[in-house]
């Protein structure tokens, strides 16, 4: 379930609202009764929690260890020298 914010039109008091997608958005203030604005939120930031923070937390640990190089294509030119 979302979390809205509100402003209230009357005394200014914000506050945050724990509601469902379905439900109509609440009209009066907590604080003065007076009418109430849903306002337009910036979503939710990214969450890092558990293992997968750093790019090697992602690699296969089985194709990692058996390759040996990092990877690249040895030069040609080089061995012809």
């Amino acid at each position: 379930m979302p979390t809205y914010d509100y402003k209230c039109l009357d005394c200014g008091h914000s506050f945050e609202a724990f509601q469902r997608i379905t439900e109509e958005a609440l009209t009066g203030c907590p604080q003065c009764g007076g009418k109430v604005k849903r306002l337009i939120g910036a979503g939710a930031g990214p969450i890092f929690k558990g293992s997968g923070f750093y790019q090697t937390d992602y690699k296969n640990k089985s194709n990692s260890s058996s390759s040996g190089s990092s990877g690249k294509k040895p030069d040609s030119s080089a061995a012809k020298k």
